[in-house]
């Protein structure tokens, strides 16, 4: 026999569903509207992102003082075994460039060299993997804004789409203009004071302490400024929310 539910879980119920109509209206209005929005989880990528969204703004995530970095910092998998990036890591990464394009008033290609010639960055922040660990390491390279602002990037884009297309497993995934102009988002060549490990992505990773581990894609090769993702793998703004995983991935 079907239970008639009590009169404390249908307020509960009524109170959820009018929380989430005003997030969602609220996503709506402030253009917080995921990529991944649709589908049976859906509404609810939808709610999580937008309410973090307009809950933590433009907010800082924690730095740490020098004696708390982690001693020996976890890389998770293999580096590409493919013959491009053995090329490229014997010669020193020396011919490791960065493209930038899209809408862009001046598409730019950056060696590594050249991007440390923009002005150097510094954070230790916590780097948080949704598998469960975690370290906090420093981490050394170039605002994403700073890079962006080289390339003239065209203010009614409304995403920044960062890629590994040329590996032999090419990876993307992307964030909001928003994330993309926070000051503690990094194109990291970097480390712990020194080049950034191969282990960690080197010789450049996106890092966005902000986001889960999964959002700091490493072996940075291509970012390109749009307005649209639907072009882009499945249209979920990213090859991991393509499986099983959250475009919005905010801690």
């Amino acid at each position: 026999m079907k239970s008639v539910p009590s009169r404390r879980n249908l307020i509960t119920s009524g109170v959820a569903v009018a929380a989430g109509a005003s997030v969602a209206g609220a996503a709506s209005q402030f253009g917080l509207i995921p990529p991944d929005c649709g589908g049976i989880f859906g509404p609810g990528e939808t709610l999580t992102s937008a309410a973090h969204r307009l809950l933590t703004g433009d907010s800082l995530a924690r730095e740490f003082p020098r004696e708390k970095i982690s001693p020996k910092p976890f890389a998770k998998g293999e580096p590409p075994s493919d013959e491009l990036f053995r090329s490229h890591q014997a010669s020193g990464f020396s011919d490791w460039k960065l493209s930038v394009d899209g809408m862009v008033a001046r598409p730019v290609s950056l060696s590594i060299a050249e991007l440390k010639r923009l002005p150097v960055r510094r954070q230790i922040t916590l780097f948080v993997c949704e598998e469960g660990w975690s370290y906090i390491a420093e981490w050394i390279g170039v605002e994403l804004a700073d890079v962006l602002e080289l390339a003239g990037a065209d203010s009614k884009a409304k995403y920044v789409v960062y890629a590994t297309p040329k590996l032999q497993r090419p990876r993307y995934d992307s964030v909001d203009m928003a994330e993309a102009l926070h000051p503690q988002a990094f194109v990291t060549y970097g480390m712990n004071a020194g080049e950034l490990p191969i282990g960690h992505g080197g010789p450049l990773r996106m890092r966005l302490p902000r986001q889960l581990g999964y959002k700091n894609l490493k072996y940075l090769t291509a970012i390109t400024v749009t307005d649209e993702l639907s072009k882009y793998g499945k249209g979920r703004g990213s090859s991991s929310a393509d499986g099983k995983y959250s475009w919005y991935a905010g801690i």
